[in-house]
Formats: C-alpha cells, structure tokens, sequence
C-alpha cells in the first residue's frame, strides 16, 4: 500500500522543486544556445523544460539518493555556452554547433557512467575544494559577463567592454525588466515566503515587461528583440523538427570534429559529477543517511544520455531543489518523479508561451545565480600566510575561467594543487621525533657492568621516529636531518609505525642509509613497519620487492621498538666488554636477598626451593595462573607480557641473570596479572609461599631481610617506570 502521507510530501516536493528548477532550466538552455546565434535562443529554452523532465525522471529512477533533485545546472550552462561561443569564433557553422552540443552532453553523460562503474564516485568528491571553488567562482563570473550585455539590451554581437562605454546603445526597457528581476529574486523570499524566489522573480519580470508595453507599444509585438521568440511557427513540433535535423546532420561531422569533443565532454562530466556529489552529501547529513556514489554517478550518466538524445539540456543534482524539495516533506524518489512529469506538463502547456518570455528577465535571474556561485568568503584566507596559497589557487582558476576558457582553468587548478600538496608535505618534517643513544633504555633490567657500558657507549646509536608521507619530496629532508648522525653512528633505529605512505624515492635514500652504516660495520634497524598502509600496501613487501631486505644485508626489522633497542644494547654490550664468557649458573647465595647468610641457613633454604628450566619461547606462568611463587632467575633471561587482549600483550620488560619475578602472586597470594616467557634458555629457583611461611616462622629476622631486599627492588623498577612514563609523554 502507498504511504499517503508520504506520497502527498513527495507529490508537492516534486512540485516546489520543479517550480524552482524550471525557469533556471529555461534561463541555462537560453545561455547555451543564443551563443550560437539565430533563433536557437528559443529553442534552449524547450531544451531547459526538456532537460528538467528526462533529467529529474531518469536520476530519480536509477539513484540512490531517495530526496534528491537533479535538473539543468549553472556549470553546465557555462562550459556548453563557453563551448558554443569558442566554435562559433572558430568559424563553425551554427548547425554544426547545434549538433555538437548534443555530443558534448551525450559524451559527458557516458563519462559519467564509466566514473559509476569505474568506482571513481569516491575519489571525484574529495576534489580539492580550492580548485572547486575557484572553478564555480568563475562559472559565476563567466555567467554573469555573458549576461551583462543581454541585461543593457546591448545589439546582438556586442560584448560588455564595447558597449559599456556608449551609453546610446543601452536599452532603458531591458535594463528596467533586468533590474525588477534582480530586485524580487533578491528580496521576494522575505516578503512572499511560501513562493521561491526564482518564479517570484520570473513573474515580477515578465509583469514589468508588460506594464512597460503600456508606454512602448512595440514590446507587444511577437518579434521584437527584447523576448526570446519562437522557434519557428507552432511551438513544440517544431523543437521536435529542430531535434530530427540534429540527427540528420551527424554523418556530416568528420573525425577531427569529434575528437575536439572529447575534453569538453570530460569537463562537463566532472563538474556535473562534483557538483551531483556535493548536492548528495549534504542531503546525507540532513536525513541520516548514506548515499552510494558510484551508483549515483551511473544515474546522473544515463539521466545525461537520455537527456541529450531527445534534446534537453544536461543536469546534476541540485541545491536548491533539493533542499525546498526536503522541506515539502518528500521522503521517497517518487518526488524527483513528479518533478520530471510535471516539467512534462508544463512543457505541453506553456510551449506555446516561452516565446514571450523577455530575455532580460533571464539575464537577472542568471546573474544573481553567477554572484550567488562566487565563494565570497575565500577572501578570508588571505588574512593568514598558511592558507594565503589557496586563495591564490582560487583566484587564479576563476580568472583563468573568465579571461581563457573554463576547461583550461579546470586543468590549470588542478594542477596547481598538486602543487600545492606536495609544497606542503615537503613543509612537513617527516621526523616526529629523535632520540639519542644515551637517552633511551629498553626494558631489560641489566647489572651494573652492562649499565655501565651502555651510558659510556649508548650514544653509538640513534633512534628516529617518522610519521607522515615518505616521498620524493621528503625522501631528501630525511637524509639530510640524519647525515651527522650518519657521520659518527654506528646504529640507526627507524620507527615506522607513524609513516602513512613510501614511494621509490625514499626507499632508495633508505638503502644508502644502509650503505653508508655498512662501510663502518653498522647496522640500519627499521621497526613496527605498517603492514597495512592506507594504501592498502604492506611496507615490509614493498621493502623486498625494492631489494632494501636482502638476505644477509646489514639490516634488521623488529616488530616491536623495544626489541630493536634491545638488540643494539646486546651489539654494544658485547663489543665493549673486555672478557666474553659464557653464563653460569648462579648459586643461590649470590643472589642479593641471601648474601651475608650463615652457611646452615643458606642450606636449610635450599632445601625449600625448587629448581626448574625452560627453552628459549616457552611459557613459564600466563596472567590468571594460581601461583604463589617467586622465581630467581640463575640464567637466561625472561620477558614479561602484560595482556591486552587475547592477541595482544604488552612487553613490560626483560629480566635477567640475578633478578626475580612473580612476587606480586607471592606476596599476596592472587593469581599472576601478568605472563612470563622464557627469552632464552633459562634456568630458575622458586621458592613458594608456603614454604616460605615455614622458613620466616624460624628464621624472623633473614625472612625480614628478604622481604626488605624485595621491596627495594620494587621501588626501583617503580622509579624507572615513572621515568620512562615521562619521557614518553614530555612531562
């Protein structure tokens, strides 16, 4: 059953919205094809009603976006009307125009659905806003120059410039008409709020018009100048007349004339796709919804093809019938529906009538919709040096628009911001932050020999933290914030978790990094590679594929910081250590908590510990383990893992030969809160809670003493915890 409610909102929806589009429509198709001269003014407007109705119809049947209205658009109207008036300078025969206006539109529209299918719908709608800006701001500026000499009533021919100097040739009608149009389309809406501006306009225009003939009786008469006139005698057969000769004309085009279709056609499909895109966005975030870009693009190519093929003008979704559209109430497709038939009806009934429409009641409207196009508030970037450039990109394509032609200003914007964009990234440092050997730490708790070989020796290596975009731009910056590193460091640590992209360029500044450390022994150690980029690309294969991995090279990866620091320490420990020996099992009385002990305790103590071994990756407690154990560690070392998750932990730190762990799950008797694995083989004590309740029961004072030695271990590891917390957030 059919939603009354929601069939009442869509059926006058549809209808405000197509009061609104329709004399656009018919002020667009009049721009487009007076250019070409002779009566084909008169027809445009038939192509703008037409436009509305094949248009509005098909989009709506085929889109997504359910509130959406499309109908003939201002950026069409500039590029065909800029295309027209280029070909006509050019020598072109206006039949011949006629008729490759309707391959431009045809073309675009095919354009368009090979966008759709392509999946290009996502990447057309983030077109850098500068460059749509300046763009639609000298649509507006095209617009209003070209209706500039039709709102004067200047002769046919006669551009603004030379004709803005001789007052004679001005028209006091025409500027009388222009002048009310502009007037009511300005203010009606604060007057007359339930009747959109555009008719409201269209009305007041045409009704000065008339009461102006009270004093010039010659505005009554059919053929005068001031109307838009008839397309040929009996109204909409012969617009159907004037669509058979366009066919009849096509094999006349040669290939070299086709060919010059194909830029405009691709200009015409990407202003109409942005404009379409801009339009479905903002109705998203009105309704709540979420429109599918390819599947509009598709809709908005066959609307245009269609369109085309039968003689109207083509379109894009539109702003302002979109949104009086939403405010009517409508809520399903069916408004755009109604919006397309009843431009069909009004096609029917006031064919006979466009005629009388005066041409500068058109210029009015057109120009407060070419001032309305231009982005006044882009002046303000101009108040700050940052964003100064846009404003720049903004100008220049507008003037561009209006001094050239609007489809190398198309160009020439995007262009320049691509230019943009890569001034700004090469501004950028691609270094988030370095730091020095001597200032940084992994988590292994090393002894006093170690420690006192890493603050003599530490600054041996670097580490940098990247972020941002690794390419031909920066690739050269990085080197350059690394050369005096790379003049007296013997390990560079890159982290690459930050880095958003990396190109050819900055993968080959890596391998002579790489060079340049292997020519002295060093290594370059790159970890936490993104192994999926917002590309999509995993870093470590790209990498490879570029041969900056090679076996045996002098290069490590690590997937965690922490490891690679690690492994640098182990390189500089083992290189400035006088004697390498091999680790030994420690007794128990070398441990700190039983150094100084009598001989009969220590061995009443050994008999109350345990003694175990692991292999190098084994697991020796999980979080939630029921424990109540410390362990001694007599070789090896142990990693121990704080879980996030179930697939993820977090490295707390390495202990080694000498240190201890679990004494949280001891002293308190709870089960383990974090994980302990073996890093490589491993050998230790454990004492367990009871069998040091039996132990402390008879030996009061070496039980305080342990329990002493533990709570100054704890508060050490605390300190250092407190330090590094800081260092990691600056504080």
């Amino acid at each position: 059953m059919v939603n009354k409610t929601g069939f009442t909102g869509d059926f006058w929806g549809g209808t405000a919205a197509m009061l609104v589009a329709l004399p656009s429509a018919i002020a667009f198709g009049v721009i487009v094809y007076a250019s070409i001269g002779g009566n084909y003014g008169a027809y445009g407007a038939v192509a703008g009603i037409v436009g509305v109705a094949a248009v509005g119809i098909v989009a709506a049947l085929l889109g997504g976006t359910k509130q959406l209205i499309s109908a003939p658009s201002a950026p069409a109207a500039a590029v065909l009307s800029a295309f027209c008036i280029e070909f006509v300078s050019r020598g072109y025969g206006g039949d011949t125009i006629f008729v490759m206006v309707m391959l431009v539109a045809l073309g675009a529209g095919l354009i368009q659905i090979l966008f759709g299918i392509a999946g290009l719908g996502r990447l057309i709608k983030y077109m850098p806003f500068p460059v749509v800006s300046g763009y639609l701001s000298g649509v507006g500026l095209y617009i209003i120059a070209s209706q500039a000499p039709k709102f004067l009533g200047l002769p046919e021919g006669m551009d603004f410039w030379s004709g803005a100097g001789n007052l004679f040739t001005w028209e006091w009608q025409s500027i009388a008409v222009g002048t009310a149009t502009i007037v009511a389309m300005l203010y009606a809406e604060r007057i007359v709020r339930y009747v959109p501006a555009v008719i409201a306009a269209l009305v007041v225009g045409i009704a000065t018009y008339f009461l102006l003939g009270l004093a010039d009786p010659s505005l009554y008469r059919p053929d005068n100048h001031f109307l838009i006139g008839s397309i040929g005698g009996s109204g909409v057969c012969d617009f159907f007349d004037a669509l058979k000769g366009r066919f009849e004309m096509l094999p006349q085009l040669s290939w070299n004339d086709a060919a010059v279709l194909l830029l405009p056609a691709l200009t015409l499909a990407a202003l109409l796709s942005i404009d379409t895109l801009k339009t479905c966005v903002i109705v998203d975030s009105m309704t709540h919804s979420y429109h599918d870009s390819n599947r509009e693009l598709i809709a908005q190519g066959s609307a245009n093809s269609v369109s085309a093929l039968i003689g109207g003008m083509p379109g894009s979704g539109t702003m302002g019938a979109t949104m009086l559209n939403l405010s009517a109430g409508a809520s399903t497709p069916r408004s755009g529906i109604v919006a397309g038939l009843m431009a069909v009806i009004a096609f029917w009934m006031l064919g006979s009538y466009i005629a009388w429409i005066p041409v500068a009641v058109l210029s009015g409207i057109l120009m407060v919709i070419g001032v309305r196009m231009i982005d006044r508030r882009s002046i303000r970037l101009l108040r700050n040096t940052k964003t100064a450039l846009d404003f720049i990109i903004i100008a220049t394509v507008a003037a561009i628009a209006v001094s050239v032609s609007l489809i190398v200003a198309a160009g020439v914007g995007l262009a320049l911001a691509v230019i943009l964009y890569i001034v700004q990234q090469i501004g950028m440092s691609v270094v988030y932050r370095r730091i020095d050997g001597s200032d940084t730490r992994s988590k292994i708790v090393r002894n006093r020999q170690e420690e006192e070989i890493l603050r003599e020796s530490g600054d041996m290596f670097s580490l940098y933290e990247l972020h941002g975009t690794l390419f031909f731009g920066t690739a050269n910056q990085l080197y350059s914030v690394l050369r005096s590193d790379l003049a007296d460091k013997k390990y560079i640590i890159i982290d690459m978790k930050r880095v958003q992209t990396v190109d050819i360029t900055a993968a080959h500044i890596l391998l002579q990094i790489k060079d340049i450390l292997h020519e002295k022994d060093g290594y370059l150690i790159l970890c936490r590679l993104p192994h999926k980029l917002p590309t999509g690309d995993d870093l470590e294969i790209f990498f490879n594929q570029v041969g900056l991995l090679k076996h045996m090279s002098p290069i490590k990866v690590f997937d965690d910081l922490d490891d690679a620091i690690e492994w640098v320490e182990e390189k500089i420990i083992c290189e400035n250590r006088e004697v390498e020996k091999t680790e030994s099992l420690l007794p128990l009385g070398h441990f700190d908590f039983f150094k100084g002990r009598h001989a009969d305790t220590l061995e009443e103590i050994e008999a109350l510990v345990q003694s175990r071994s692991f292999r190098a990756g084994e697991v020796i407690f999980s979080a939630g383990d029921l424990g109540g154990e410390l362990f001694l560690i007599r070789r090896g070392l142990v990693r121990i893992m704080l879980p996030m998750s179930e697939k993820k932990s977090i490295h707390l730190n390495t202990l080694g030969q000498g240190n201890f762990f679990g004494e949280f799950s001891f002293l308190e008797g709870s089960p383990q809160y974090t994980g302990a694995v073996a890093g490589s083989d491993t050998d230790v004590y454990v004492i367990s809670r009871e069998a040091f309740e039996q132990f402390s029961q008879r030996h009061k004072k070496a039980s305080f003493y342990f329990m002493r030695s533990i709570a100054a271990v704890l508060a050490e590891r605390l300190r250092s915890a407190s330090a590094e917390l800081g260092e990691e957030y600056n504080v």
